[in-house]
This record gives C-alpha cells, sequence and structure tokens, in this order.
C-alpha cells in the first residue's frame, strides 16, 4: 500500500508540475503568445508553426486550443487557421514528451533551487513568474524519477501483474483508460510521459502502453471539448474539430500500432519507443490532415451553428475557458466592457426620438435596456474577480481598475439616462407638453455633444490615447459653460412669457442638468489615462493625498 501511495503522489506531483509550467509561462508569456498566434495565421504553414512554438513554451495543446477558441469567438481569427493552429500544437507538445523522455533528472535540484529563490524574492515579478516555471519543470523531472522507483517496486507484486495482463490485448480499453486519464489530469503531456516511464521500468507493457499513447491524445480533444462547454457556440469550434481530428487519427492509426512495435523495437528502449510513437502520430495527422480544415471546419459550424440572436442582455465575450490566461481574459472583459457601451449609446440615441416624437413604446424598451446594461456590469464584475490577482502584472492590474471604474461610469449613465425616461413620459408625454423651437435646438446641440464625447470616451478606454483623453477632459468644461448658458437663454424666454417654456421650464432645466451629469460620467473616463502619464509627484505627506477609492470598493457596488 505504502508503495503503490508513493506512486500516486509521485503522478500528483507529476500534474502539478505540469500546472505549475502552464500557468507559469502564460503568466510571463500570455499577452506575446496570444500576438504571435495572431499575427501568424495568414497561411496554414505560418499558422501550424505558431502552434508548435506556442505549445512547446506552455506544455499544453489544450491551454493553445483554448486560446486560440476565445480569438476564433472574438472573430479575431477564421476557424480553419485555428485548427491549422491546433495541427501545430500537437506536435509541439509531442516534441516535449520527448524532450522529457531523456534522463534529465539532474536538473531537478537545481530547477527547484534557483525556482524557489526567484519566486520567494520578486515573487509579483517577471522573475518570480519565472521561477515558478522552474519549481514546475524541476517537480516534473522530480516526479518522473519517483515515478520510476516506485513503478519498479510494485510491478514485482503477483496481484499487479494480473492486473496488467487483464488489460494486455484489449486495444479499446487502452484507449478509453487512457482518455479518462488525460481528461482527470487535465494535461496529455502528463500522462503520456507517466505511461512512457511506467514502459521504461516494465510497469506496462508496450503494446498497452502505445494504445495508452492514442488514448491519451483523444483524451486531450476531449478536454478542450469539455473546458470550452459553456463558453459561446462559436468558441467551442475549435476544440471540436480538433477532438474530430483526433478520433479520425487515432482510427487510422490504431491498426498500425503493432507495426510500429515490431518496426522500432529493435532500435530504441522502451521509454523512447512510446515517445516517439506519440510524436510519429501528431506529425503524421498534423500533416496529412491539415489540408482538411477547411472541410472539419464546415463540418463543425454545421453540427454547432452559431446563434445568430444578437440578444443584447447576454455577455459576449466573457468567455470562462480564458480565465487561465489572465491577459486574454482581461482582454475579454475591456471587450464587454465595450459592448456595455454599445448599449448605452443605443439608449442615448434613442432618449432623443422620445423626446422628439413622444413614443412612449421606445422610451418603456429603453428603459428596460438600463436593465441589460446592469445585468453587464454584474457580470463583468463577477467575472474580473475570478482572475487571478497575484498572476496580473502592474499595467494588468491597472486595467483590471480602469475596466471596473469604466464599467461603473456606464452602469451609472445608464440610471441616468432611465430617469430622464421617466421625466419625458410624466412630464411632457402624457401631459401633453412639448419644449419651444429654442429650447430644442439647445437639447439637440447638447445631445449630440454628449454622443460625440461618448464615443470619444470609449475610444480613450480602448487606446488609451494621452491626446484624445485631454481633449475628453476639456469637452467637460465646454459642456458646463454650454449647460450654464442655455439655462440663461431659457429664464430669458421666461421672462418673454413664452408658453412652451412656462409649462416645460422644470423638466427642462431638470433635462439639462441630467444631461451636464452623463457628460461628467463620461469625461471621468480620461481620469486614468491622465493619471497613467502624470509625472509621480517628488513627495507628499498624508494629509496631501487624494482620498482614492479602493479596488474593493469598487467591487462592493
Amino acid at each position: 500500500m505504502a508503495h503503490l501511495l508513493n506512486l500516486l503522489a509521485a503522478v500528483a506531483l507529476l500534474v502539478w508540475g505540469t500546472h505549475l509550467v502552464r500557468t507559469g509561462v502564460l503568466r510571463v508569456f500570455g499577452a506575446n503568445l496570444r500576438h504571435l498566434l495572431a499575427r501568424s495565421v495568414g497561411n496554414r504553414l505560418t499558422a501550424a508553426l505558431s502552434g508548435i512554438g506556442v505549445t512547446a513554451l506552455v506544455q499544453s495543446s489544450t491551454a493553445t486550443a483554448l486560446i486560440t477558441s476565445a480569438f476564433v469567438g472574438q472573430g479575431l481569427i477564421g476557424l480553419p487557421s485555428a485548427l491549422a493552429v491546433m495541427r501545430g500544437a500537437d506536435i509541439g507538445t509531442a516534441l516535449i514528451s520527448v524532450l522529457f523522455s531523456f534522463d534529465l533528472s539532474w536538473l531537478s535540484p537545481l530547477f527547484i533551487l534557483v525556482g524557489v529563490v526567484l519566486f520567494i524574492s520578486r515573487q509579483a515579478s517577471t522573475p518570480g513568474r519565472i521561477g515558478r516555471v522552474l519549481i514546475g519543470l524541476g517537480l516534473m523531472l522530480l516526479a518522473l524519477r519517483l515515478v520510476t522507483a516506485s513503478t519498479q517496486v510494485l510491478t514485482q507484486g503477483p496481484a499487479v501483474r494480473a492486473l496488467l495482463d487483464s488489460v494486455r490485448s484489449d486495444l479499446l480499453l487502452e484507449i478509453l483508460l487512457g482518455a479518462v486519464l488525460a481528461v482527470i489530469s487535465y494535461s496529455s503531456l502528463a500522462v503520456v510521459l507517466l505511461i512512457a516511464t511506467l514502459a521504461s521500468s516494465g510497469g506496462v507493457p508496450l503494446d498497452v502502453a502505445l494504445g495508452l499513447v492514442l488514448g491519451a491524445n483523444l483524451g486531450s480533444g476531449a478536454l478542450a471539448v469539455l473546458t470550452t462547454a459553456k463558453s459561446a457556440v462559436a468558441a467551442r469550434h475549435v476544440p471540436m474539430g480538433t477532438l474530430a481530428f483526433k478520433v479520425l487519427g487515432v482510427v487510422i492509426a490504431a491498426p498500425f500500432a503493432g507495426w510500429w512495435l515490431r518496426a522500432v523495437r529493435p532500435y530504441l528502449d522502451p521509454s523512447s519507443v512510446v515517445v516517439m510513437f506519440h510524436l510519429a502520430f501528431n506529425v503524421v495527422v498534423g500533416i496529412a490532415f491539415i489540408g482538411l480544415t477547411d472541410t472539419i471546419a464546415r463540418w463543425v459550424q454545421k453540427l454547432l451553428p452559431v446563434d445568430r440572436d444578437n440578444s443584447l442582455g447576454r455577455p459576449h465575450h466573457l468567455d470562462p475557458s480564458a480565465l487561465e490566461t489572465p491577459s486574454l481574459a482581461i482582454s475579454n472583459a475591456a471587450r464587454e466592457a465595450l459592448h456595455q457601451a454599445d448599449i448605452v449609446e443605443t439608449m442615448m440615441l434613442g432618449m432623443l426620438r422620445v423626446i422628439k416624437d413622444n413614443d412612449l413604446r421606445l422610451a418603456h424598451d429603453l428603459r428596460k435596456m438600463d436593465d441589460t446594461v446592469d445585468q453587464l456590469y454584474s457580470a463583468i464584475k463577477y467575472y474580473l474577480t475570478k482572475i487571478s490577482r497575484e498572476a496580473l502584472g502592474e499595467e494588468e492590474s491597472r486595467r483590471w481598475t480602469d475596466i471596473i471604474s469604466f464599467t461603473i461610469n456606464m452602469e451609472q449613465i445608464g440610471d441616468i439616462i432611465e430617469r430622464i425616461l421617466q421625466d419625458i413620459e410624466d412630464k411632457k408625454i402624457r401631459s401633453g407638453r412639448s419644449f419651444s423651437d429654442a429650447g430644442m435646438a439647445e437639447i439637440c446641440e447638447l445631445h449630440a455633444r454628449l454622443l460625440d464625447n461618448l464615443r470619444l470616451g470609449m475610444s480613450v478606454f480602448l487606446n488609451g490615447s494621452l491626446r484624445d483623453a485631454q481633449k475628453l477632459l476639456e469637452e467637460k468644461a465646454r459642456f458646463r459653460d454650454l449647460e450654464r448658458a442655455y439655462a440663461g437663454t431659457h429664464l430669458v424666454r421666461l421672462s418673454e412669457n413664452t408658453v412652451q417654456s412656462i409649462e416645460t421650464s422644470s423638466l427642462h432645466l431638470d433635462l439639462i442638468s441630467e444631461l451636464k451629469r452623463i457628460n461628467s460620467q463620461i469625461c471621468s473616463i480620461a481620469y486614468p489615462v491622465l493619471d497613467a502619464h502624470r509625472p509621480p509627484p517628488i513627495a507628499a505627506t498624508a494629509a496631501d493625498r487624494p482620498e482614492v477609492p479602493s479596488q474593493s470598493g469598487l467591487l462592493s457596488r
């Protein structure tokens, strides 16, 4: 029993080491890897090569699948290109398994020592995250050595021998077992390395090991499908297409497993037989099937058609499978915040139509949109809280806060528009009143400026342009001056006993005041950009420092 526990602990350590390497690399190079993939999908060859490179770094084809799935879901790359990336990703993870099949156990103490020193001394910085990767690599190498030692002892027992004999020569059972292990461990790489180590120590017969390797490949495809099961339909296309390729590959390769064993066994040690079979399988499948990416893409799109119902209330970009890649998750949240702003813009455009045309039905529909804005705010906030804060760099942490602030502003603007619409219904439409021609012209002028400022604010949020941020802040002063001027001209019309101005005086003044509040919310988008470009003060006492709301305060809204 003790030896079995040692083996299970070694397997768990191998899986954990793989997880540390994958998450560490994504935290250090996540944004760069995304840019590499986005720029390399011009043709199938470069897409496949980028898949090899990215997967060799993150040591997980599943992680690459999740990144490319998010790209497809956002419409950044086409499905055939993403499937070509995945052909290369499978080859990349196979190359890593070949590398780890060599005896690198002497590197384990060095990696762990250096990694722990870096991680403890500079945990929140890039060197600290590289230390995390080194710790993971060291644990993987240590785990492989422990697996070998534990297996050699276990295989001496008659009960284990009988169990292995029962699995022998049942290819379907071997494939199923390998697939289950890959799904449970969340890493086909860890399973392939485990199988290779067991085969080299005699714990698993070679013919059984090859069947398990086929199953591990199948399991990695199923794992990506399960991971993205709750994502948008478009984001599920890549995992489904990848699984289709793997199923075809396993069906074709399974009959040749015995031939491979007879052909290479005299020349390679058992561990090399396993990992080279894994590599040959993925290379052959990648080369043979890369020309079928368009066909598989069409098949997947027919199997999982995209729902064209553009429901405003449903988050479009908050892909839960991207949470393991903080830079990608931050990007998703920013895109969803712009989606929220688009709805606010729709409300603002409709608001003027309600004022002009007295459209009660439109007013009702627009007020319902405020519920959608509130729901998106809650969804974005909840999504951001699930991003690991320790995985964020300084710039990403600042972006995290900016997104929260932006969504709060949009939510408050939606509330103000809802109040305006309610006042228009009660004090203008149902009362049968109307603004004077001069008053309506002033409202239209303020509304046009407001709409321009909203679009400029969205641009500032998206691009972080200092020049646009300064322009937006200048608009705040102009809008305030214009609101005061129009309030004065309204009083002049009252003094001239203009009937329409007298009847709508309260509503008119409240309306232009509310429009000014909306403009203030929009212009506050510029402050984070201006603060980021402002030189730090030489010194400041506690009494001199302005009170800044904490991130917990932002989230408590």
